[in-house]
């Protein structure tokens, strides 16, 4: 692959000495300046959590409740596990599930709960959310001092330690960079160091023939992190260990080629580790990150999808072409790992809209985030925790038959990063990703600008944005256009049709001088559409309407073999917003959004008998 002389060259002799080059790297603690990442490398950038208000809306109502059950868990609890493992007084409650020490995964989760919980306290300014983040930071601190294992089981029976400490590390950078928590920051190294002993000395793939007693454990989820790692503190064995860790030879480098390797791999943790390829293109360089994202992009979009944006039947993709995606409807109800397959496609959708600017990984963002996490079924407060998303006939949501699985951490570093999907910037560039009711501050580089926006979206298209600023400037408004859509019903500037507006990757650019006080709405216009489950079944269809994928509410057992007339035999519920009817001889079919669907029955995919011409 040829390459411009900026970027080095990913090749397997770089590939085998990133590899062995970490050997010592515990004991060799050199420094090197954050600065190094280039920032160059992105046309945009997300905002801080704390630039980013919700408003309303149904993402809003998500938001708050999810903020709600995590803030009111016990930390005793939390941290009983680890305490009794070493030794230390261990009041609470036990966890229960995957969480206790005889369960899957022991304290798997404490670092996923003090990274979301340390967003929710940034975003929010809520004082209980960091103060919750700094006693649990404290209280591993004192686990680890006592006796130098970062694990809530004996060193010894610890066999997804990769798994484990990879959520350590985001929970205590997420601790360190948003709520400034110093403890968390000498922590970081402290804990890495203590787990090096129990770590692979080398990167390999997940499967039965990995050279491991944690045969699933997942070494090439730790990069991204480790990377990040390094920019908090400096230290160099950090991105020697992140380099170690990056599966160049048997995933990245095969996709940069264009090889569909994803087939038969397990579908949540290779898409979370894309984010690891981000992030060494960003640190590295090497074109061939940018190529393995944006080609395993368009594997899964083109040949994994469910038409809610979800992918990995049973946890696993599928190989292509061969109708496998419809034979699953039929196979299993275990088709989305919905809120870990969320956090990692939405991260890549983030990486991706920012290195390009290309409205297409916005709208899968939006398609993902409209019909897997937003419908997620709220905790209970007791440990139970949506997992799957079923797509087959006569599916209902429902609890995972464990308590506290790996969803219970996803769910809540997914929600809270609702505000960062909204909206990116660029030098001199505004970009509206999402359309949600929000405020956004910008501090650009013209002077602070407040966006503040209005809409019913999805519900309805229409939607208001109003700028205010102390001086007049000139700068970008870009606003996303889905590709569903085709083009905005109207775009108007104070009321008057804008005139100058250029449609670019996706993105409809306005370049003016703004005024506070100056206003500009739109319609986006939500037509209802059908989509083929896959290519060797075009017949069975998923219904949407905009972003939404619509469901039958409690339908009668026979109506996903009934061939229904669709789209155009469905006809809207007057004031009922994205509610619709389909009339049949016994009954009125419902479809509603899969995102208000609770705990009745529903059916995803339907025979579609419409005529064709």
């Amino acid at each position: 692959m040829s390459l411009p002389s900026s970027h080095r060259c990913l090749t397997r002799r770089r590939f085998l000495q990133g590899a062995a080059g970490v050997a010592g790297c515990a004991v060799l603690p050199r420094r090197l300046p954050a600065e190094a990442i280039s920032g160059g490398r992105s046309l945009l950038h997300e905002f801080d959590y704390s630039e980013i208000r919700l408003t309303g809306g149904p993402l809003r109502d998500h938001y708050n409740r999810i903020f709600a059950s995590y803030l009111a868990l016990d930390n005793d609890r939390l941290l009983k596990v680890y305490r009794q493992r070493a030794g230390l007084p261990a009041p609470g409650e036990d966890m229960g599930g995957w969480y206790d020490a005889d369960g899957f995964v022991p304290g798997h989760s404490l670092g996923q709960y003090m990274s979301g919980l340390a967003r929710y306290a940034r975003s929010t300014g809520e004082p209980l959310a960091s103060a919750k983040v700094r006693e649990l930071v404290e209280g591993y601190a004192q686990i680890l001092d006592a006796d130098h294992n970062p694990f809530a089981s004996p060193v010894a029976e610890t066999t997804w330690p990769c798994y484990i400490v990879d959520k350590h590390h985001i929970g205590l950078i997420d601790a360190c960079r948003l709520i400034g928590d110093e403890r968390a920051k000498t922590l970081l190294p402290q804990m890495t160091r203590a787990a090096l002993p129990y770590l692979p000395d080398h990167t390999y793939d997940r499967g039965p023939n990995s050279p491991s007693k944690a045969p699933y454990d997942e070494t090439y989820i730790l990069s991204e992190n480790l990377f990040e790692a390094w920019q908090v503190t400096g230290e160099r064995f950090y991105y020697d260990l992140a380099t170690k860790y990056l599966l160049n030879h048997e995933y990245y480098l095969p996709l940069a080629r264009g090889e569909n390797i994803l087939p038969g791999k397990h579908a949540y943790s290779h898409v979370i580790s894309l984010s690891s390829a981000a992030k060494a293109w960003l640190v590295l360089g090497d074109q061939e990150y940018l190529d393995a994202l944006q080609n395993a992009w368009e594997m899964i979009e083109t040949t994994q999808r469910f038409a809610s944006g979800g992918w990995g039947p049973k946890e696993a993709f599928v190989v292509p072409h061969e109708g496998l995606l419809y034979d699953s409807l039929s196979s299993t109800q275990d088709h989305f790992e919905t809120p870990c397959g969320f956090y990692a496609q939405a991260k890549l959708s983030r990486y991706l809209l920012r290195f390009t600017a290309d409205g297409r990984y916005g709208d899968g963002l939006e398609r993902a985030l409209y019909n897997t996490i937003l419908g997620a079924k709220d905790p209970d407060g007791q440990g139970n925790f949506f997992y799957y998303s079923g797509y087959g006939a006569d599916a209902q949501k429902g609890w995972y038959q464990k308590k506290w699985p790996c969803c219970s951490g996803t769910l809540l570093q997914s929600v809270a990063d609702y505000p960062l999907n909204a909206y990116f910037h660029g030098d001199n560039a505004l970009c509206v990703n999402l359309f949600v009711p929000s405020q956004v501050r910008w501090h650009s580089a013209v002077g602070p600008v407040t966006l503040t926006q209005r809409t019913d979206y999805p519900f309805a298209g229409e939607v208001e944005l109003r700028v205010e600023q102390s001086s007049t400037a000139e700068y970008t408004l870009a606003i996303r256009v889905p590709a569903w859509a085709g083009s905005l019903r109207y775009l108007r500037v104070n009321g008057s049709t804008a005139q100058d507006a250029v449609v670019r990757n996706g993105f409809v650019l306005l370049r003016r001088r703004w005024h506070d006080g100056d206003a500009v709405d739109f319609s986006v216009p939500l037509e209802l559409r059908i989509e083929p489950i896959d290519d060797r079944h075009p017949d069975t269809v998923a219904l949407m309407r905009g972003p939404l994928m619509l469901v039958a509410a409690t339908p009668p057992t026979s109506l996903a073999a009934t061939p229904l007339d669709l789209p155009s035999g469905v006809r809207q519920l007057a004031g009922a917003g994205a509610t619709f009817e389909y009339p049949l001889a016994e009954t009125n079919i419902q479809f509603r959004p899969w995102f208000t669907i609770h705990d009745e029955f529903y059916t995803t995919y339907f025979r579609n008998g419409a005529k064709r011409s």
